[in-house]
C-alpha cells in the first residue's frame, strides 16, 4: 500500500474516533482527544473534526448526485418508450376493422406527464407552492388592534382574579388554593 493511502487510512481512522467521542459529549480539551489521538492542541482537534464533518457532506453529496443522474437516465429510457404513442396518431378501428378515426393513446400521455413531473421534483425544476392565508370564505384576514379597556375587561372577565377564591389559577398558589376548597 502507497504512504498516501497509508496515512489516509490513518486520518480516516483518527476522525472516526474524534466524531464518535464528540457525540458521547467529550470536549476537545478532553485528554482522550488530545493525548489519545495525539492532537497538538484543541484548535487542531476542532479544526481536524470540522474537516471530518464537511468530507462526510461532500461525499453525500456526491452520493446524491450519483443517484439523481441514475434516475435521470431511467426517466429517460422510460420518456423514450412512452413518447411516440402519445404523440404519434394511431388508428381507430371499429367492430369490423376499419379504420374510423386518428388519436393519440391518452394513457401514454398521461404516463409521459407523470414521468415529467417526477423528473421535475428530482430535479428540484419545479418552484416552491405559495401559501396565502385567508379570513372566512376566502376573503380578507380580519387584522385589529384590541382597545387596551376591553383588552381588560376581557381579562377580568376569563380569569377569576377579582373573586375571593381564585383557586386553580395560574396566580394562586397550592396554599391558596387548599383554602379556597375548604
Amino acid at each position: 500500500m502507497a504512504v498516501n493511502k497509508i496515512k489516509a487510512a490513518e486520518v480516516a481512522e483518527r476522525r472516526a474516533k474524534l466524531i464518535k467521542l464528540r457525540r458521547q459529549g467529550v470536549p476537545f480539551e478532553d485528554p482522550r482527544i488530545l493525548r489519545d489521538l495525539k492532537y497538538e492542541t484543541r484548535g487542531a482537534a476542532t479544526k481536524d473534526f470540522y474537516r471530518a464533518i464537511c468530507a462526510r457532506r461532500d461525499e453525500q453529496a456526491a452520493e446524491a448526485s450519483a443517484y439523481r443522474q441514475e434516475e435521470n437516465e431511467r426517466l429517460d429510457a422510460l420518456l423514450a418508450a412512452a413518447w411516440p404513442m402519445a404523440t404519434e396518431l394511431r388508428p381507430v378501428l371499429n367492430k369490423d376493422g376499419d379504420e374510423v378515426a386518428q388519436s393519440i393513446d391518452l394513457k401514454a400521455v398521461d404516463t409521459v406527464l407523470k414521468l415529467m413531473d417526477r423528473r421535475a421534483k428530482l430535479n428540484g425544476l419545479d418552484m416552491p407552492v405559495k401559501a396565502e392565508v385567508t379570513g372566512a370564505d376566502g376573503g380578507p384576514l380580519a387584522v385589529s388592534t384590541a382597545d387596551p379597556d376591553k383588552l381588560a375587561a376581557l381579562i377580568a372577565a376569563t380569569s377569576r382574579l377579582d373573586s375571593e377564591a381564585p383557586a386553580n389559577t395560574a396566580t394562586s398558589t397550592p396554599a391558596e388554593d387548599s383554602e379556597a376548597t375548604e
